[in-house]
């Protein structure tokens, strides 16, 4: 005996292809869909409604394709209240618990819609009946007695709509190409940052230490300096090795003119660390003199807050780095959901990091000499991204100049 539902769909549908992924996903999952109501919008404007028959073989098939169209926006059209489950302790969840979408998503609770607050992807639902208030919440900070919520049931996922004004994030969007006119592009996302900046919105950058070693961390600092980057993140390397550069004029122990190793070289990242350990900090070591320039200088100088997250590969590390990963997600949860945009450079394993933590909305821009690093990081749930194969050294410098040439304009 098959099972079968009715589900529905709502918004700008057609255009932004979400009813193609529907049918997709409801035929690569084994699952038959009948469309029962399909009202298509006759203006730009106007929304488009369906509501489809969704059959399965089994209860536990439709289960499993129901709660992946749930993802993309579908619902049921009877909309109960969220049900709750108390944990009962602190990082349990209740079995059954709900997983969250990096979506803009809302809860059903005493017949009220609350949007959930703070959302991300892989995290949980957490009611405060105090406040009536819905917050997304990692499995870290879930305290026993906590209301969670539990199953799909009263939760509505609202799965982005591509925007009617075309940017240059919906059209480049799911790009990734070395064959591409990098310059192009880049004037581009530069006009993208100078709009952003002019509505009094927030600029991320999550970097990686080949900033440094392929001689753009000038071109970054002139950026922060500027005021286009609101927050830094970044782990030890990128630190260390900018700090190096103005202490010694070395990456790694290589001239970072030149690119010639120098003697002794290879423990100048090494006293680098041991000088702002002697200051005590990043920011003393700037207001000490010891450190004159570079990106960190500039962060200090400029009063920009930057998150480092340490890894085990770490030397040192610095005494401003977050060596635990708990307290280092907490603290880029501060700034990321500030953000209108984050560009990625450089740096696979800190931008996936980040990237988990973004709500899709969040218009995104992903700079790697790997295609592969590049298309890895655009999967990260985003709907507006935009993918650069190129190495730091020649898009960071790019990106300044189109940003100082508009600026002039």
């Amino acid at each position: 005996m098959e099972s079968c539902r009715e589900i529905e769909l709502e918004g700008h549908i057609i255009d932004s292809g979400v009813m193609t992924l529907v049918f997709d996903k409801i035929m690569d999952m084994g699952g038959e869909f009948e469309i029962l109501t399909f009202n298509v919008g006759k203006q730009k404007t106007d929304t488009s409604y369906a509501r489809l028959r969704v059959t399965a073989p089994t209860d536990q098939q439709l289960d499993a394709i129901l709660s992946e169209l749930h993802r993309l926006g579908a619902r049921t059209p009877e909309i109960e209240d969220v049900i709750l489950v108390p944990a009962e302790g602190d990082r349990i969840l209740p079995k059954g618990f709900y997983s969250t979408t990096n979506h803009p998503t809302f809860v059903k609770y005493q017949g009220e819609w609350l949007p959930v607050e703070h959302i991300e992807m892989d995290c949980h639902i957490v009611i405060d009946e105090r406040e009536k208030r819905a917050i997304c919440t990692p499995i870290s900070k879930i305290k026993a007695g906590d209301l969670v919520v539990v199953s799909e049931t009263g939760v509505r996922v609202v799965y982005p709509e591509r925007p009617r004004k075309v940017s240059t994030f919906e059209f480049m969007h799911g790009t990734v190409s070395s064959e591409r006119p990098s310059e192009a592009i880049i004037g581009k996302i530069a006009r993208e940052i100078l709009e952003l900046k002019k509505r009094g919105e927030k600029i991320g950058l999550v970097g990686g230490p080949a900033i440094v070693h392929t001689g753009a961390a000038a071109a970054l600092a002139r950026m922060i300096r500027a005021g286009y980057i609101d927050v830094l993140f970044a782990g030890n390397a990128l630190a260390t090795h900018d700090i190096e550069s103005n202490l010694f004029g070395t990456s790694l122990g290589m001239d970072i003119k030149t690119g010639k190793l120098i003697t002794g070289g290879h423990k100048h990242h090494i006293r680098a660390i041991s000088e702002i350990m002697r200051a005590g900090s990043i920011k003393n070591a700037v207001e000490q003199g010891i450190v004159t320039g570079g990106i960190m200088y500039e962060c200090v100088k400029k009063g920009i807050p930057f998150v480092l997250a340490g890894s085990i590969r770490d030397d040192g590390p610095l005494p401003d780095t977050i060596t635990d990963v708990v307290v280092a997600q907490d603290t880029m949860r501060r700034y990321i959901h500030d953000l209108s945009m984050v560009v990625m450079v450089g740096t696979l394993l800190h931008s996936i990091a980040v990237g988990n933590c973004l709500p899709s909305y969040v218009k995104t821009v992903c700079v790697d000499i790997n295609p592969a690093s590049v298309t890895k990081l655009m999967d990260r749930g985003t709907t507006q991204a935009i993918g650069v194969v190129s190495d730091a050294g020649t898009f960071l410098p790019l990106l300044c100049e189109h940003l100082e040439k508009l600026e002039k304009c």
